[in-house]
C-alpha cells in the first residue's frame, strides 16, 4: 500500500474521508495521526441557544409541580409529562444543557392544533441538532473527536422526546469521548434522558426496576455470558435512588435507594451505583468486549482474537483511556493491511457526512439531507432501539442501494427523485400523508471544482477519471468500470467533464465502501 493510500484510510476510518488538500499535503501517516490527536483535543459542545419550545400562544410551560412523580409510559421514548402553567418565555437550551423553562407537557390539556404545533417545535428543534451535528463532521478540524461521538452515539444509543435532553446527552458523550472510559460510563449513566430511556427515574427499593442495570452490562460494558440474573437484580437495586430533577439535573435521592448489602459479581457490600459501574470495569471482559466494538467499527466486522487480546491488555493498563485506545489501533501495522482497505460499508451519515468534506460540498438548503439520513436507515438522535444501529451490511437492501447509487446525480444535476419515507410509530409526528414524508431534491448544490483541479494538477485529461478514482474509491476501480467513466466524460468541456466523471465515479457501488 502506497504513503496516500494508508493516508486516505486513516482520514476515513478516523474522520470522514480526506480532502484534496490533505492528500496534496503529503504528510506521512504518522504525522497525520499526530495531527488528528492534537485537532480532536480540545472539546466544544454542540449548542442551539435559540431553541424554545412554546405553547401555541408562545408561552414557555412551567417546570414541574413539588413532588411530583412520573410514571413509566411503557414505550420509554417520552420525558415525563407535566402540568402546565405559563410563564415568560426563555431559552429551552443554554450550552447544550436542559435549563428551566423546558416544556413538561401533559397531553389531556392540549387541542389537536397545539400538540401539532408542539410537534413542530420538537421536530424543528431536532432538525436543528443533526444539521449543525452533520455540519461538524463534514467541516470540523476536529475530525477524530466528531467520529468518537458517532461511534459512542450508536453505543449508548438512547431515544427521547425531549430535544434538550438528548443534546444533555450528545454532550457529555461528545465531551468525554476521547477520555477515560469510566467517566464516559458514569457521565452518560448520570444523564437524564438514559434514565429516562431505561426506566431509572422508575427505580425504587420498594420496588426495584431492571432494565437499566440490564442493558448497562449488556450492551455497555460486558456483553451477555459474563453477568448472571442474580447480578442484575442486585445491580438494580444499587441503581434505586438514581434519578433527574425539574431543571435536568441528575439528582440522587436516598430516600429510594435500597442501603442493604449486595452481591455482585462476587462482591458484597452496601454497594451503591457508583461501585456497580467500579466493580464492572474492573472485569476483563468489560475491556475485550468494548475494544471488539470499537475494532468492528473502525478496522474490520471481522475481530481478530489476537488484535483484540493486545489491545485490549493495553487499554486496561491505560485505565481505559479511549484516546491512548485510538492511538495505538490506528498506529498498528495490521491497521493498514490490504484485508481492512475498502471493507467497511459506509453509514448513512458518514457517506453523506463524507460527501461533504471530500468535495466541500455548499447548500443553499441543507435540511433535505436529513430525509435521505431517514431513507437509508439512520437518522441522528433517532436510534431503532437501546441496541442502536445494526450496521455493516444491513445499511445495504435493494432500495437503499438504489438511493444511493443515485445520490451523486441526485445532488450534483437536481436529478428527479423523490422518496417516500415509511411511517415510524415512533416518530415525534407519525401521522404524516405520503406528500409530506416525500423528500425531494432541493436546489442550490454548490461543488467547487479549483480543489480537484489542483489535486490534478498537470495530468492529462485523459488521466482524470484514473487518478481521481484513486482518491475518491478505497478499492481499486475495475478496468471496465474505468473505461465507463472514461466514455461518460467525453466530448465535454473540461469543467462538465470533471463534473460527469465525479458523478460517475460517486455512483459506483466501490464507493459505498471505506
Amino acid at each position: 500500500m502506497s504513503s496516500t493510500q494508508q493516508l486516505q484510510h486513516l482520514y476515513w476510518r478516523a474522520g470522514f474521508g480526506p480532502r484534496p488538500q490533505d492528500v496534496a499535503a503529503g504528510l506521512s501517516m504518522r504525522k497525520a495521526l499526530r495531527q488528528l490527536l492534537r485537532d480532536a483535543e480540545a472539546y466544544e459542545p454542540l449548542a442551539a441557544p435559540d431553541l424554545t419550545h412554546t405553547e401555541p400562544q408562545g408561552v414557555v410551560m412551567s417546570e414541574p409541580a413539588p413532588g411530583y412523580q412520573p410514571v413509566p409510559d411503557g414505550a420509554a421514548t417520552t420525558l415525563p409529562d407535566q402540568p402546565l402553567t405559563p410563564m415568560r418565555p426563555r431559552s429551552a437550551l443554554r450550552g447544550g444543557s436542559l435549563a428551566a423553562g423546558v416544556p413538561r407537557l401533559r397531553r389531556a390539556p392540549l387541542t389537536p392544533e397545539q400538540r401539532r404545533m408542539q410537534n413542530v417545535g420538537i421536530r424543528e428543534a431536532y432538525v436543528s441538532m443533526s444539521t449543525d451535528w452533520m455540519n461538524r463532521m463534514a467541516t470540523s478540524p476536529a475530525q477524530l473527536r466528531e467520529k468518537m461521538t458517532l461511534f459512542w452515539h450508536g453505543h449508548f444509543a438512547c431515544r427521547v422526546r425531549q430535544p434538550a435532553a438528548a443534546l444533555s446527552l450528545h454532550n457529555t458523550t461528545r465531551k468525554h469521548a476521547l477520555g477515560k472510559f469510566a467517566d464516559l460510563l458514569l457521565a452518560v449513566s448520570q444523564e437524564p434522558a438514559m434514565l429516562q430511556f431505561l426506566n431509572n427515574q422508575q427505580n425504587r427499593k420498594a420496588q426495584p426496576n431492571e432494565n437499566f442495570a440490564r442493558e448497562v452490562m449488556e450492551l455497555f460494558t460486558l456483553g451477555r455470558g459474563h453477568y448472571t440474573e442474580q447480578d442484575v437484580k442486585e445491580a438494580a437495586r444499587a441503581f434505586t435512588g438514581w434519578g433527574y430533577d425539574a431543571q435536568g439535573n441528575f439528582k440522587f435521592r436516598e430516600r429510594d435507594h435500597d442501603a442493604g448489602p449486595k452481591t455482585f459479581l462476587g462482591r458484597t457490600g452496601n454497594l451503591t451505583g457508583e461501585d456497580v459501574l467500579q466493580h464492572i470495569l474492573q472485569q476483563p471482559a468489560a475491556a475485550t468486549f468494548l475494544v471488539t466494538k470499537v475494532y468492528c467499527f473502525f478496522v474490520n466486522e471481522v475481530p481478530n482474537p489476537a488484535h483484540i487480546e493486545a489491545l485490549a491488555g493495553a487499554f486496561r493498563q491505560s485505565g481505559y483511556d479511549i484516546a491512548a485506545l485510538v492511538e495505538r489501533l490506528f498506529s498498528a501495522d495490521w491497521f493498514y493491511e490490504p484485508a481492512n482497505l475498502g471493507t467497511h460499508i459506509k453509514s448513512p451519515v458518514e457517506l453523506l457526512a463524507g460527501l461533504r468534506r471530500t468535495l466541500n460540498l455548499q447548500f443553499d438548503n441543507d435540511k433535505p439531507l436529513l430525509g435521505y439520513q431517514k431513507a437509508l436507515g439512520q437518522t441522528l438522535f433517532q436510534p431503532p432501539n437501546v441496541a442502536g444501529w445494526p450496521g455493516g451490511r444491513n445499511w445495504i437492501d435493494s432500495s437503499s442501494l438504489l438511493l444511493r447509487l443515485q445520490l451523486p446525480a441526485v445532488l450534483f444535476r437536481n436529478a428527479e427523485f423523490a422518496v417516500a419515507l415509511k411511517q415510524d410509530e415512533n416518530d415525534i409526528a407519525p401521522n404524516l400523508t405520503k406528500t409530506e414524508r416525500t423528500v425531494r431534491p432541493g436546489t442550490g448544490t454548490h461543488l467547487p471544482l479549483a480543489p480537484l483541479q489542483q489535486l490534478l494538477g498537470a495530468t492529462p485529461a485523459a488521466q482524470h477519471p484514473e487518478k481521481l478514482s484513486a482518491f475518491l474509491l478505497q478499492t481499486p476501480i475495475r478496468p471496465e468500470n474505468l473505461h465507463l467513466v472514461q466514455q461518460a466524460a467525453l466530448n465535454k468541456e473540461p469543467a462538465e467533464a470533471l463534473r460527469t466523471t465525479l458523478i460517475s465515479l460517486l455512483s459506483l457501488p466501490e464507493y459505498q465502501l471505506s
